[in-house]
């Protein structure tokens, strides 16, 4: 139990931090409108970090379905315990979701692109091309997976871990991020999509449930792919 409500608790803050910082670059009369990419990258390199730390106290802190399937398949983490962390993650992702909503209410008020607003919960591909969209979910996700179980292995980033995951996912959403926004992430994507489905926001429009799938199949897909490619490699 106290790891499930950790898992809650870290993807919590995890978007709260992450899709906060995408609400304060985008929405209207925001101070920090129009501040740019590179503070959305760095803005969610932070929020991994303090979700991982976070939750890292009761459980293993893994805020991402994709991490937590790319772990299990490695021998790492226990199938048995692979449901209830993604129900945490999704739970976690819906608060987070709520709680921007709630946190920056008067800017959705006044920010009518709803393409904007939807930015706030959910990815969205620059150049809608199915394939290549799939394609660059799993490749950004298989650089977080193994990562993660490349860091795990070296002893010399022993209590790091969670910096250095950070500074990952900042390099993967500079490098990778441009054509989907980089979701490598599930719950991430699918949990705050849902609250902006049923959230009462002004001139919202749709939550784009047509695109909705890759963000879910193919971060799974290429965590898959990096365990097992980890695997051949580090037997």
């Amino acid at each position: 139990m106290s790891a499930f409500v950790s898992e809650i608790i870290g993807t919590m803050l995890l978007i709260l931090l992450g899709n906060g910082v995408v609400a304060g670059v985008v929405l209207r009369h925001s101070k920090a409108e129009s501040a740019g990419w590179v503070v959305i990258t760095f803005g969610w390199g932070f929020a991994v970090m303090i979700g991982v730390y976070a939750a890292g106290i009761y459980g293993g802190a893994h805020l991402n379905p994709a991490v937590t399937v790319g772990l299990a398949t490695a021998g790492s983490f226990p199938w048995a315990d692979v449901p209830a962390y993604i129900l945490a993650q999704f739970i976690g992702a819906f608060i987070g979701a709520v709680l921007v909503f709630l946190h920056y209410k008067p800017h959705y008020d006044v920010t009518e692109d709803a393409g904007l607003k939807l930015a706030t919960f959910s990815t969205a591909p620059a150049i809608r091309n199915t394939p290549f969209n799939l394609i660059s979910e799993i490749i950004g996700t298989f650089v977080l997976v193994f990562g993660i179980l490349s860091f795990g292995a070296n002893t010399f980033t022993d209590g790091l871990n969670p910096l250095i995951v950070a500074f990952l996912v900042v390099s993967i959403g500079m490098s990778l991020g441009g054509p989907t926004g980089y979701a490598i992430n599930p719950a991430r994507d699918l949990g705050p999509r849902i609250a902006h489905a049923v959230l009462p926001i002004k001139g919202k429009g749709t939550s784009d449930w047509g695109y909705s799938w890759i963000p879910v199949v193919g971060p799974i897909i290429g965590a898959v792919i990096a365990a097992l490619v980890y695997g051949i490699l580090v037997p």
